[in-house]
């Protein structure tokens, strides 16, 4: 069994994150894998977890727009578009953005966007919080397996191969947050 972590706990599961380990933690609708987005070995693992092709990349999920402003190629996105993203945030909105140079290759999985959200889980936001930045997001399944719901079934898809869990609720949410492109709109995931 991975180590868990209690929400007063997230200062040593932003440790693990910091040292290079990966961590499931609850999100608005299922339990995420997350790690440091730079770094290319924790990555991977998460993709050596999922059983996952890393061509599809991942999306950045943070607790503040300041923890993401950096991954985005601003002059490319017209100021009423950030300010009508901005204005759904924090929240379950997924947006994808032009990419700056500030977002790893092995993130973006070969797109030329970045997917980004500003979380209002309040787990999800704290773990940001306590790790100081904007961390991996994707779902703790194994691929083609729906996402974990609980603890249990974490335990269940990765047993002891994880460095920590945040035991804490999900959202309320029943399905992963929807994608959409920022510059039009366009829905890529419901």
């Amino acid at each position: 069994m991975s180590k868990r972590y209690t929400l007063a706990e997230l200062d040593g599961a932003a440790d693990v994150l910091r040292s290079g380990g990966v961590v499931a933690y609850p999100t608005e609708a299922v339990f995420g894998l997350g790690c440091d987005p730079h770094n290319r070995t924790a990555f991977e693992r998460i993709f050596e977890l999922k059983q996952r092709p890393a061509t599809q990349g991942v999306l950045l999920i943070a607790a503040d727009f300041t923890q993401i402003a950096h991954y985005i190629d601003m002059a490319k996105v017209p100021a009423g578009v950030l300010a009508q993203v901005r204005a759904s945030w924090p929240g379950p909105f997924t947006w994808i953005f032009p990419r700056s140079a500030e977002v790893p290759e092995w993130v973006a999985g070969g797109h030329a966007g970045i997917a980004l959200r500003v979380t209002a889980h309040g787990p999800a936001a704290a773990l940001c919080r306590a790790y100081g930045g904007a961390l991996v997001s994707t779902s703790a399944n194994p691929h083609g397996q729906p996402g974990a719901r609980d603890t249990v079934t974490v335990a269940t898809y990765f047993g002891d191969r994880l460095d920590g869990v945040v035991d804490a609720p999900l959202g309320g949410a029943t399905a992963p947050t929807t994608i959409r492109d920022a510059l039009t709109g366009a829905i890529i995931r419901t």
